[in-house]
Formats: structure tokens, sequence, C-alpha cells
């Protein structure tokens, strides 16, 4: 009986110093100071179950707190943060950081989940955009945030909190972004090199506002000349049927791996596309011609932008149109903006802010930063053109592609869309894990599995070799190889369509000229 009594007696002085740990904990967030901010919330949450705004029910999560932040930096900015702090002995001593999508605008609390329950402590921002992108309409703080600021304000702060409510810092930090992500993770390896010990930047549409007239070209010549359902498929058979010579068999005919291609590629695939349907016109195989190529300046000639790539959908490759509403407002008739006078009046606007282009990630490889960059080859949302001549300009500034691999590591995922969607690769290695594997251990990503599932079958499976290898197939041994792939080979933007940065941030709410 006495043996009874002092094991209550010990689990509720456990559970005493547990609660008062807990305590001092939220005290000292509430204490901290947040300088043009405040705490919106801070709540502590027991339940291992989430239900979310559909009723869809998560299970398994650990003990956490959540934290809700309002940052002004400016008049004019509104920047949303949230932040899952996983009970203390459930922390794995990492801060994850993770990228919004679209236009942002809004925090999704799914996105917090699996990490958490991993044991990260883990931050999201709206990027400043709330309620929607119309707040971004004549307004330049707006552009600030959703290029850099929001970003950086949000793990300048969540490192703060981390440090008040665990009582030591992170260990490691890394960040991980898509598409609108990947802008944000490539903007913190060039600016902000000390936010993250690693970044994982899937297709990154870092070359922001290039990519939105691509977008731009691509709506005004659909309005123009559309495409039916049926016509866009043979378009897209066509392409993976002249590409077919130049594929593996596991993938021949089905997507397009590498789809690199000249002038006379751009010919063979309309030749084909109208021998293929007679339902298209001359009309539409010049139209095809403009969509290959990509937006040039109506008056210099000068490249903005690259293509769609062969065999991707139309469908990605005309929306996000949002960032000439915010340099030309909304009553702009879209149809009306041109690719020279206007064209240079919006990238003067918003590309110092948004673009990402700076290919000196020096600072960021000095301090033992690592990153991954991976694009798609059918994405024709963000497509992998600017990334590769992208990685092309680091090369050029280490010197070497054996310097550059020590850091950064680029993947062209075979026939992969906007993410694991689309008729390609749609299963890859748990790549954020291949980058914490990298900078704790040291051990370099090398080769990656690809593999193509439909309804559970495995369709076909490839290696993917970092840029620029290739995977071949040996007729001989019946094996696949590994071949030096060809490097560049994609038109490069001119460089007055990629300004220099205009302004980054000295300390949270302090901009200065760079």
């Amino acid at each position: 009986m006495k043996e009874k009594s002092a094991a209550a007696a010990t689990a509720r002085s456990s559970g005493d110093i547990l609660h008062a740990e807990r305590k001092n904990a939220l005290s000292s967030i509430r204490a901290l100071k947040f300088e043009n901010g405040r705490l919106l919330q801070l709540e502590k949450f027991s339940d291992p179950v989430f239900i979310d705004c559909n009723g869809q029910t998560y299970t398994g999560l650990p003990p956490r707190t959540v934290i809700k932040l309002l940052l002004t930096p400016a008049k004019g900015s509104n920047i949303h943060v949230e932040i899952w702090l996983p009970a203390k002995k459930k922390w794995n001593g990492r801060f994850l950081g993770l990228g919004n999508g679209g236009a942002a605008g809004n925090i999704n609390p799914l996105i917090f989940i699996q990490p958490v329950i991993d044991g990260y402590a883990v931050a999201s921002t709206d990027m400043g955009t709330s309620p929607n992108a119309d707040s971004g309409i004549g307004n330049r703080e707006v552009w600030k945030d959703f290029g850099y600021r929001a970003t950086h304000l949000m793990t300048v702060e969540a490192k703060r909190i981390i440090q008040a409510y665990y009582g030591r810092a992170p260990e490691f930090s890394y960040f991980s972004g898509k598409s609108t992500g990947g802008q944000q993770a490539m903007q913190e390896s060039q600016r902000y090199p000390e936010d993250y010990d690693g970044i994982l930047a899937m297709v990154p549409a870092h070359c922001r506002t290039p990519l939105h007239a691509y977008f731009l070209w691509n709506y005004q010549i659909l309005q123009q000349c559309p495409f039916s359902k049926e016509q866009e498929a043979g378009v897209i058979a066509a392409a993976n049927e002249y590409m077919a010579c130049r594929e593996t068999p596991q993938t021949a005919g089905r997507i397009i791996s590498d789809p690199r291609c000249t002038r006379e590629d751009i010919e063979a695939v309309i030749a084909v596309a109208l021998k293929k349907n007679p339902t298209l016109t001359d009309r539409h195989a010049e139209a095809l011609r403009k969509l290959f190529t990509g937006p040039i300046h109506s008056v210099t000639g000068e490249r903005i932008f690259n293509g769609l790539p062969f065999g991707a959908a139309f469908d990605g490759a005309y929306g996000n149109l949002y960032l000439f509403d915010w340099v030309f407002g909304k009553n702009r008739d879209l149809a009306t903006i041109n690719f020279s006078t206007d064209i240079d009046t919006y990238t003067a606007e918003l590309g110092p802010y948004l673009n990402a282009e700076n290919p000196d990630l020096r600072r960021f490889e000095e301090r033992g930063g690592k990153l991954i960059i991976v694009s798609g080859t059918a994405d024709s949302c963000v497509p992998y053109h600017a990334t590769l001549d992208y990685y092309e300009r680091v090369i050029n500034v280490f010197g070497s592609q054996k310097k550059t691999r020590s850091f950064c590591c680029f993947y062209m995922i075979p026939g992969m869309s906007h993410g694991p969607v689309g008729p390609g690769v749609n299963n890859l290695p748990d790549l954020l894990n291949l980058l914490m594997q990298w900078r704790e251990k040291g051990v370099r990503p090398g080769t990656l599995t690809g593999k193509r599932y439909e309804e559970n079958n495995l369709i076909f499976e490839v290696p993917i070799y970092p840029y620029p290898g290739k995977a071949v197939f040996d007729k001989k041994d019946g094996k696949m190889k590994k071949k030096r792939g060809v490097r560049g080979g994609v038109s490069r933007i001119a460089k007055r369509f990629r300004p220099e940065l205009k302004e980054s941030m000295k300390s949270p709410g302090e901009d200065r000229e760079h």
C-alpha cells in the first residue's frame, strides 16, 4: 500500500513538473517582444486527433503548441505566420520551414501534421497576400513580402520562439517548398544564406516575372486559337512519338525524359501532329510554333522565357496572371498587354523583388549549406528551362561542375508535371531525408529511383541521375547505364528580364539597398 502511494506521488510529481515546464515555456513565448508584430494565438493541444474543415480525421499527433503571429514590417504589410511545436520530448531538434503555393494568401494547417508527427518544429507563412492575390495591386510592400520578406521574417521569429520554448536553438534548420514554395526556397539561399542549413526547392518558380510573362504569352495565343482536348492530346502524342527514339524502352512513346529541342525538332513535331490530326489547321500550326518557342520581346527580339515543353499539357501554362493586375490594375484587358513597353514596365516594377536569379551562392556554400533542386520535364506550369540555366550559371560562378555538386544538386524528373502528377514518374524517394543525410552526415545524394504507378501497379522504373547524368539503354547487355548528358541546351533569358535584386533585409523590419 505504501509502494502504491509512493508511485502515485511520484507520478503526480512528474506530472506537476511537466505542467510547470509547459507553463514556463508558454510564459517564455508570451514574454517575447515582436518588432512590428504581435502574437495572435498561443494554444496548447494534447488531443492526438486533428479534424480538418472537411471533416477529414488525422490521428497520431503528439502534444503540441500552436502559435500564430501577425507581422507588419511596413505600412501596407500584413504577414501571417503559423508555427507548430511538438512537446519537448517529441522534438527532434530540427526546425522545418515550409513553402506556400500559387499566390499564397492563407496557411493550410494540414501541411503541419506529418512534420510535427515526425518531431519537427515547423512554420509557414501566407507570404503577406491575405486574403487573396488582389492584395498586391499597386502595393509595393506586398510585393516585397511575397518576394522574400515574409519567408525571412517567418524564419527569424520561428527560431526566436523555438529558443524560448525549448530553451535551445534548433541543431539544424531546413526549408522545403514547391512551386511558389520553390521561389521561397531559392530566395532564402540567395538573400539569407544564414537562415537554413539545407534547402529543398521543388519545381521552383524562381524566375518569377519571366515565368508569368510566359503565362500571358500562352494565354493570348490560346485565346486567339483554342485547341480542343482531342487536339491537345494529339499534339502531346506527336511529341512523344517524335522523341521516342531518344528514350529508353521503358519510357519510349510514354513520356519525354529530356524535352530540350531545336527549331527543327519543333517543326518536325508540328508536322507529325498535323499528319495525325486533320482538324489541326495552319493557324494551329502557327500557334504551336509560338507556344513551343516561347515569349520574346516584340521590338528587340530578346528572350523573355522559353516555351511549352514537349509532352506537357497546355492547361498549366496560361493561368496565374495576377502579377499583371499588381502592376496594371484589375481593369486592364490582358489581351492588350504588349510584349514590348508593357513587359518592360512590368519587369522593372516586380522583377527586383520577386525573382530569385542570383547564381552567387558562395555565402550559402561557405557555411555548409546544401541545396537540392528538382524540376519535372513535363511541367507546363513551371518549366524546367530557367532552372536548368540557373544551375549552369551557378556552375559558372563556382568554376566547375564538381565544386557545384559538392553543395548543390539538380535533378530533372522524367515526365513529371507540376509535382507527382501527369504521365511520368509519380513516386520518388524522400528528398527531405536525403537532404538531411547530406547536411548532417555528408552522404551526398546520387542516383534516384523514379517509379510510375497506376492504380497501385508499377508501370515503369527508371534511374534518375544528377544533372547532366542521363539514363541510356545498352542493347548488348539489356541493362540501363549512366551516360554524361549534354549540358545547357536551352535559350538563356535576356539579363534585363532577370534584374538584380533591389532590396534585402538587414534585420526584421529594416530594409537596406543591396
